[in-house]
Formats: C-alpha cells, structure tokens, sequence
C-alpha cells in the first residue's frame, strides 16, 4: 500500500510539474522596456466588469441547418465588458464578431484590455457559425450575422436610455465600431460597407484575418469609412497574398498591418494551448475543413449580392492549401501585437483628443514597424494633421 501511495504522490509531482510547464513555458519575447509599443501594452487604467446576457432577436428567425429545423428568433449569448468607472462616459461601443466554428471566447484577452482603455466591446456567439451550432457550423449563415451585428448595437443604445440599466448613459452613439477574426472579419466587412447589409452607424471597422477575395473594389465603394485589415503573412486558412495584400489599392483609404510570421489561428485567445506547436494552423485547418465538410466547394457568395454589387462570383478560396507549414510566430507574441495595432486603430478613430489621435496615426504608420520588426503598415490614406477636430461631443 505504501508503494501505491508513493507511486501516485511521484506521479501527481510530475503530472503537476508538467501542467505548469505548459501553462507557464515557451513565453513570448517582451516589448523592449521604455518603448511607446512597451506602453501601449499595458492594461488601461479603468476596473471592467464583465457581464454574460442572452438576447432573443423575434423579428428574424434562425435558418433549418442539417437535422435542426431552424427556430423562429435568433437567440445570442454575449459577453459585455464596460468600464466600472461611470465619470468618463459615454464611451465608445466595439462589436466584436468570432471567426468558423469558433466562440465569443476567441476575444476574452483583447476585449478585457479594449474596455480598461475606456470602450464598451459586446461579443457575441452567433447561432449557426460557433463551434457547437446545431446542424453544425455552416459558413454561409455569415449573411445575417451583420443583422445580428445592428440588433446588438439597438439593445446596447436602447440601454444607454433607460435609467434602470447599467449602461445608462453609457453608450456613445455617434463612437461605434465593428472588429471581428476571420469569418468574423467578413461579417464586420459586410456590416460596414455592404449596400443593404451595412449599419450606418458604424463609422470604423477592423477585420483580422478576414476574407475579402470575394469582394471587388466597386464593393468597397458603397459606404467609404475607415478600414484596417491586420493579417498574418503565413496564414493557411486565408491567405494573406488573395485577402489581405489588395486592401490598400481596394479599399478608399483603406490600411493593411502584415505580421510578419503570424499565422491565421494566433490571433485566438485559444491558440495560447498550440504555443508549443511550430504552427496552430495545422490544427486550425483540420478544425475548419472538417466543419465544412463535403461543402467547403460549393459557391454560396450570390447570397451575399449581384456581380453588379462588387462581388466576384469566380473568386476562389485557397483555404488550407499550404504546404508544409511554415514554423509560426509564438501566438502569445502575436496577441500582444494585436492589441496594440486595434487599441490604436480605434483611439485614433474614437478618442475626443486630437494629440491621442495623432500619437495613434503616427504609432501605426511609422513607430510599429520601428519597434516591432514583425509589423509593416501599408496604405493610400494620407497621415493625420495636428489641425484635425476633435470628435464632436455632442
């Protein structure tokens, strides 16, 4: 009995040793102390709190997909973070949309550092694309996430006007953005721009690693608002040379951020667990392909508009074609970039003071690829002036 018992003590050590190996090793390269990227990194000063809520939009239903039979509203688990501190309200309001076959979760690490720098970020889990949709994840239902998108922006400024909320007065309505990964990344796409599908009340918008080879420059035309795409040039599952690479000469104004080594899964807060692989492609790859299945082929994109609509019906996806895989960037290091390129993309769009703004537009264009040698800025839109308003508190 006493050899049992000293087997399972030496056995809980290594197990234990082990488990905070993987849960404290292979940590990234820090920003180098005293750099401006080294302070951009650091938590805002604002407490948040985190709040889970359901909303039910009856007005739309949720599509049959597979062996489920639809229902007659779309139902969405979100998760809110907004800033304790009520004295520096109202606040910007970020929409963040997850990628295929994935969750809210995806964005825990940015929207907890988004919303101490003063934004409110609402994510939700849509119905039919997360990793435990019914039927399964099926791509094309991207098409009423948009609408998913406005009915959460309804409920959030309908909040900021009732006395009973939380978010009483909270909520900038004339301060709202859309960011999003991957499929994601489409729907904040669509969101923005798209003839019908577009909120005009969203007036700056951020896709990571989104698709857009679908889409042709006349698309881009329909609803002109700032526009960054942040990309990996390594990425497997949307390649960065057929949907990142064309943004700057597509899109009016429109800015490219290429991580150099980054792949497609690392910009997940998931990806942390994969830090010990040479690339969390390979695993982000076999995820995607086998939720598309047999249908990963078949075209779906005159759901999304006419040709006439800037939509490329002949467009092809290279999803998963590389190989072998490079060896990838730690994606802690990747997520460490990633919040400061989308914390300075929107400070530049949404803060109130014209020095911030500026410090942003210059920290972007020049300053990253200065201090992070993974970053490259690329872009047609002329660099912010000192002259330039700030943004309108009324």
């Amino acid at each position: 009995m006493k050899k049992i018992l000293k087997a399972l003590l030496v056995l809980s050590v290594v197990l234990g040793v082990a488990f905070w190996v993987l849960a404290t090793g292979k940590q990234p390269e820090p920003f180098i102390p005293g750099t401006e990227s080294a302070a951009r990194l650091q938590p805002g000063p604002l407490a948040v709190v985190r709040v889970e809520r359901e909303y039910v939009d009856a007005s739309r239903a949720t599509d049959a997909n597979g062996d489920y039979p639809g229902a007659s509203g779309r139902r969405l688990e979100t998760t809110l973070w907004y800033p304790e501190d009520k004295q520096a309200a109202p606040y910007p309001l970020l929409v963040y949309s997850h990628g295929f076959s994935s969750s809210r979760q995806e964005s825990e690490s940015l929207a907890e550092y988004m919303a101490s720098h003063g934004y409110i970020v609402i994510a939700p889990t849509f119905p039919l694309t997360n990793m435990r949709a019914p039927g399964g994840p099926r791509v094309q239902d991207v098409v009423n996430q948009p609408g998913d998108v406005k009915f959460l922006i309804d409920q959030l400024l309908a909040a900021s006007e009732n006395a009973n909320s939380a978010l009483f007065q909270q909520v900038d309505a004339d301060r709202i953005g859309a960011l999003g990964l991957s499929l994601g990344g489409l729907t904040s796409t669509l969101v923005a721009f798209h003839p019908q599908m577009r909120d005009s009340r969203i007036t700056a918008a951020l896709s990571i690693a989104g698709p857009t080879f679908v889409f042709t420059d006349v698309f881009y035309r329909h609803h002109p608002l700032p526009f960054l795409m942040l990309a990996g040039d390594i990425d497997a599952i949307v390649p960065w040379e057929d949907n990142a690479k064309p943004v700057p000469e597509q899109v009016p104004d429109g800015e490219l951020i290429t991580l150099h080594g980054a792949s497609h899964a690392g910009f997940a807060d998931p990806a942390a667990a994969m830090r010990w692989l040479s690339n969390p492609d390979a695993i982000g790859c076999w995820i995607v392909q086998r939720s598309m299945g047999d249908g990963r082929d078949a075209s779906w994109y005159d759901l999304i508009g006419p040709p006439e609509m800037g939509i490329n019906y002949g467009a092809e996806s290279a999803l998963c074609t590389m190989d072998p895989l490079p060896s990838a960037m730690n994606p802690l290091r990747q997520k460490m970039l990633t919040r400061v390129i989308v914390g300075s993309f929107f400070d530049r769009e949404f803060s109130r003071s014209v020095a911030t703004r500026s410090a942003a537009d210059r920290y972007l264009r020049e300053v990253l690829a200065q201090e992070l040698t993974e970053g490259m800025y690329e872009s047609s839109r002329p660099a912010m002036l000192e002259a330039l308003p700030t943004v309108s508190a009324d």
